[in-house]
């Protein structure tokens, strides 16, 4: 369950930073391409954040985390590259 915790990490916090590129950037430079992109993007990202919540409160008793970690682990979803941190901070035994 952790390698799936991992890899989820590491394609939500990708998945974050193509839909912040995406409404940053596409949305200027490409405004018709920006509506293609949006909406499988965003559904993708959304799949991913959920998962990543879900799979949190799911091992975090194996990785014998604290509450605070918990908290931590479920915040760092909430920013840019706080999956990455999350990924190589706290997940052990993968």
């Amino acid at each position: 369950m952790t390698k799936l915790f991992k890899f989820i990490a590491i394609a939500e916090g990708i998945s974050y930073l193509v839909l912040f590129f995406n409404m940053l950037v596409i949305k200027r430079l490409l405004p018709d391409l920006y509506k293609t992109f949006l909406y499988p993007i965003g559904m993708a990202h959304g799949l991913l954040f959920m998962s990543y919540v879900v799979l949190a409160f799911i091992i975090y008793k194996s990785q014998k985390w604290t509450f605070i970690e918990l908290i931590i682990v479920q915040l760092a979803s909430l920013f840019p590259f706080g999956t990455f941190y999350i990924e190589k901070k706290y997940i052990k035994n993968v």
